[in-house]
């Protein structure tokens, strides 16, 4: 009896550890129009860790993100790699981007970009590979409001680019 015990633990074991509790990858970009201003008010979000890891492989295997640790060399490779990352179209047409910075909330890091000189919101084409070549899990949802309708996206590694219309 005592041997039976010993090989159905042994047998199960295994299953025990193949359980193993799955990190989620993603991030989530909220894009404004503000009829107003003129513009596009965009803020996106994503675990510091994350952003962390892609940075330290891409650029700086010694960077540590964080208010008081990443100093003005982080702060400009987090502005790099958004530029790189991030692009839109709006109505059809490429737009330039100004980022704005970041800041952290808890585990978050956020990032602010603006698009000025947006007179009207046909289209929007988001294209955002960020994370994904180191994340393939990574999922980047995005999520415009014009007015009062709001409409997604969910972009990944295979599907980096998509257009919504109003």
């Amino acid at each position: 009896m005592k041997f039976f015990r010993i090989s159905l633990l042994a047998m199960l074991l295994p299953l025990f550890f193949s359980f193993v509790v799955h990190k989620f990858y993603v991030s989530t970009t909220k894009i404004e129009y503000s009829e107003a201003e003129q513009s596009l008010q965009i803020i996106s979000k994503f675990f510091i860790d994350d952003l962390e890891e892609v940075l330290r492989q891409r650029y700086d295997k010694t960077l540590v993100l964080g208010v008081d640790t990443e100093g003005e060399k982080g702060a400009d490779l987090i502005k790099k790699y958004t530029l790189q990352k991030f692009s839109m179209k709006v109505n059809g047409a490429p737009v330039n981007l100004n980022y704005l910075g970041h800041e952290y909330d808890n585990d978050l890091v956020k990032l602010f970009i603006e698009v000025d000189d947006v007179s009207e919101l046909k289209s929007v084409t988001v294209s955002n590979s960020m994370l994904t070549e180191v994340f393939e899990e990574q999922q980047n949802i995005v999520h415009v409001k014009r007015y009062k309708k709001r409409k997604s996206l969910v972009l990944d590694g295979d599907n980096p680019k998509g257009t919504l219309n109003f």
